[in-house]
């Protein structure tokens, strides 16, 4: 969802940009997984280049609390019935800071999650944003 704000990809850039601008202006509390913030530098550096990476990786340093991941995280991930291991990491994150939800462009993928899962749309209807 972030990559998606920060590249304006479609079909969810519109409503990602919407949900980081409410994170941006404090109207909601954001989280990243720490290593999902290597990964977003990593693909938006593959789509632009290094400096537009490290701006916005930078931006959402300020903007986002990162939850930790560490030996109990991924320990309890691996335990977790889900098809992707980074998204039961994910999970296992966001269950460590008490998350309202996870947001994701795919929900699918948490079918088995324990917290609230939305897509961008389903967080801006539910917490009617516009």
């Amino acid at each position: 969802m972030v990559i998606d704000a920060l590249l304006d990809q479609r079909p969810f850039g519109e409503d990602a940009s919407l949900l980081l601008d409410s994170v941006e202006r404090s109207q909601m509390n954001g989280f990243l997984c720490a290593d999902s913030v290597t990964t977003i530098f990593y693909l938006v550096e593959k789509v632009r280049d290094k400096a537009f990476a490290r701006e916005k990786v930078g931006l959402l340093l300020e903007l986002f609390e990162i939850t930790s991941v560490n030996r109990a995280v991924l320990g309890e991930a691996l335990a977790l019935p889900f098809g992707d291991f980074e998204d039961a990491v994910v999970h296992q994150a966001a269950v460590g800071v008490n998350a309202d939800g996870i947001v994701t462009c795919n929900p699918r993928d948490f079918q088995n999650a324990t917290v609230a899962v939305y897509s961008p749309r389903q967080l801006i209807s539910a917490l009617d944003l516009k």
